[in-house]
């Protein structure tokens, strides 16, 4: 008992009633936040009723009591690490008893949703009904559909394909110190083969025209680079290759020449960018056959009219080389357009699959569409009917359409067979020829390289003809 003790302390009952204490009881360093933590306070609590005793029983006034009651009092520390270290250990243990668990929990999920995935794995080969079987059986209490089964079939196969540039590419005259490329816009794609050690996909040309770096994001979350094969400006196809042992399946090709309106169609891609990847949209074939003039060059000109399916399923930017599908699951086309027109809905095309084929063959072979080569560049004698050229050209009066002659680049088949600069062309082979799109049409599809063209044309408001051996 220290010196300073008048009267002997029922130790039992302070710890009874310490906690009872009002705030003007207890020292001023006790008084503060109530709810504030550190670990002199908790040094302090370990021994309350020495603290009382000195504080309740000594007289302010004797100070030498007062020293030696201090030096006589117990050593704090030791009982304040004691009171720090005891519920430390107690929450480590705890805190790896729960880990332990959560481990252990996780685990079992992982495994389970490792099993629930590798018994819902489809092949692009399967028929959907039998797709459609196997989800209902891993999926009880869901409704599964056709349409449901379709994307199973489908999607796996359909990636995003980010298109990477370094700065100075994007921004003519800007140099930074980094000369690693960047992300300059992406799209989507499809893999539609696996051969050797390669796997193929097949995009829109614009998704990947400019880029430095390909990347492809598959399904599963992997990213992988990807090589340029080959690509083409006027179909708006491309391909690439990735390595073959990161793919898991391939889409299945359907026949466009088949395709009635109104049948369901089905969008999949990545709308607005990777953050949207493998999104799904349904609608219909709108139209088959549909020829939308395309400006390459944006100089306000259209040089040329892609063939294409029109559908009402949502296509966004993108959605570009992305699958559309039918409702078993096989691809009928490639997204690449839509209506841009704000008082425009539901207006969205796609590159029909039996094209796609015949375009990514030629691309995988020689990396580029072969296609006959005459050796001009051309202008729609429509955009000069006002102008004073026009007038130089001294057409009859019923010459309303043809396509003229602007130059003729040496050592080329037109050179060859005579024609000139200012040249009006109005027929190939006796066919009719009212602009540009129709003569390139004429030329790619109708002919081969070796093959001859007749053509007719006036100058200067006579009517000649010549034959051109095609390269």
């Amino acid at each position: 008992m220290s010196e300073g003790r008048k009267h002997p302390i029922d130790r039992e009952k302070y710890r009874r009633t310490a906690r009872n204490f009002s705030d003007k009881e207890k020292s001023p360093e006790e008084k503060v936040d109530p709810y504030e933590f550190s670990r002199s306070r908790a040094s302090k609590e370990e021994y309350p009723q020495d603290e009382y005793d000195n504080e309740a029983h000594l007289s302010d006034s004797d100070d030498a009591v007062k020293t030696e009651d201090k030096k006589n009092k117990p050593t704090k520390s030791g009982g304040g690490l004691k009171s720090f270290l005891l519920p430390l250990l107690a929450g480590i243990i705890g805190a790896l008893l729960v880990l332990g668990i959560y481990l252990l929990v996780t685990d079992d999920e992982e495994v389970q949703t490792n099993e629930n995935e590798e018994s819902t794995e489809v092949d692009s080969n399967q028929d959907v009904s039998e797709i459609k079987g196997q989800l209902e059986e891993d999926n009880e209490g869901k409704t599964i559909t056709d349409t449901t089964a379709a994307v199973q079939k489908a999607k796996p196969a359909v990636v995003s394909v980010i298109n990477m540039q370094r700065m100075e590419s994007l921004i003519p005259g800007m140099s930074t110190e980094s000369d690693e490329a960047e992300e300059a816009g992406s799209g989507s794609g499809v893999i539609y083969k696996v051969e050797g050690d390669r796997a193929y996909v097949v995009t829109n040309h614009h998704v990947v025209d400019g880029a430095e770096e390909l990347k492809i994001n598959l399904e599963s979350g992997d990213s992988v680079d990807a090589e340029l094969v080959g690509s083409d400006i006027w179909t708006d196809l491309a391909v690439l290759s990735i390595p073959a042992d990161v793919v898991e399946t391939t889409i299945e090709f359907g026949d466009s020449n088949d395709l009635l309106v109104g049948e369901p169609a089905i969008a999949i891609g990545s709308p607005l960018g990777e953050i949207f990847s493998g999104s799904v949209s349904q609608g219909i074939i709108s139209g088959l056959d549909r020829s939308v003039p395309v400006d390459l060059d944006g100089d306000g000109s259209n040089d040329w009219e892609a063939t294409v399916l029109q559908t009402d399923a949502a296509i966004n930017p993108g959605n570009s080389g992305g699958a559309l599908i039918d409702s078993n699951g096989r691809l009928i086309g490639i997204n690449s357009m839509k209506v841009g027109i704000a008082s425009v809905e539901g207006i969205g095309f796609a590159i029909p699959v039996n094209e796609v084929k015949e375009v990514t063959s030629q691309l995988e072979e020689n990396g580029e569409v072969t296609r006959p080569f005459l050796g001009i560049t051309l202008q729609d004698l429509l955009n000069v009917a006002s102008s004073s050229v026009y007038d130089q050209l001294n057409l009859p009066e019923d010459i309303k359409g043809g396509v003229i002659v602007t130059s003729v680049q040496s050592g080329s088949p037109a050179e060859a067979a005579g024609l000139q600069e200012l040249d009006v062309i109005t027929k190939l082979d006796g066919e009719e020829i009212n602009s540009m799109v129709e003569l390139r049409q004429h030329l790619y599809y109708e002919k081969e390289s070796g093959d001859e063209l007749t053509i007719e044309f006036y100058r200067d408001g006579q009517a000649e003809s010549v034959t051109a051996t095609l390269e």
